[in-house]
């Protein structure tokens, strides 16, 4: 019988060849197998829900649940799968929601198989990981993020308006009445510097409330 491998990784990726490379890639990191391929965020929750893995590889745009929500899901899972972000996003935005929601590295699909090698090492080793690339772009971006300008309700009303939901429909959604919504959105619009529903849309793909790829 073969050794039990002392990494159990659930990797995530809606590409198959990138899935596939990036499966070789990690399976020559001494002791680590990749116990399940997800393609969508939802594949991915239910994999670690089920095989309480040690360590997730994952993307950020999936299809059915993109890898930040999944990585806000996957908080509640005990023990929580350490959490390593494969992706081709390199706003700061992305990245410090990502470190937000639990990842505890964030390397580019540009990087080098040394550098993903050196990754896994370091996030298995309880460190944070983040490719020379990621550190450039967190050291030069100097906006504040949407977390520190908004409520937790504001963030909530401004994802949904940028997705194209109208006041009644938010207002619905949320349990709230249309009037506070109205007035949250204005608020929202003072902070942010933004004057229409096209500009806070923009503001949410920007700033990674939205990812751009799946057009919503």
């Amino acid at each position: 019988m073969s050794p039990q491998p002392s990494i159990r990784a659930v990797l995530a990726d809606d590409h198959d060849l990138v899935r596939s490379g990036l499966k070789l890639l990690l399976e020559m990191v001494d002791g680590l197998k990749v116990v399940y391929e997800a393609r969508t965020g939802i594949e991915l929750i239910e994999s670690v829900q089920r095989l309480r893995p040690d360590l997730v590889v994952t993307d950020i745009s999936m299809p059915d649940l993109d890898g930040l929500s999944a990585l806000a899901q996957m908080r509640a899972v005990e023990p929580p799968p350490k959490v390593l972000v494969v992706s081709m996003h390199d706003s700061p935005d992305f990245i410090r929601r990502a470190v937000q929601l639990g990842a505890a590295g964030y390397v580019l699909k540009e990087s080098s198989p040394l550098e993903l090698e050196q990754a896994v090492g370091s996030v298995m080793r309880g460190h944070a990981y983040f490719s020379a690339q990621v550190s450039q772009k967190l050291l030069q971006a100097k906006e504040r993020s949407p977390e520190e300008l908004l409520t937790e309700r504001q963030l909530e009303i401004l994802v949904l308006i940028g997705k194209g939901l109208a006041t009644k429909e938010v207002a619905f959604k949320l349990g709230l009445s249309p009037k506070t919504v109205d007035v949250h959105r204005a608020r929202i619009m003072e902070r942010l510097g933004i004057n229409d529903v096209a500009g806070l849309t923009l503001y949410c793909v920007r700033h990674g409330l939205i990812d751009p790829s799946r057009g919503a």
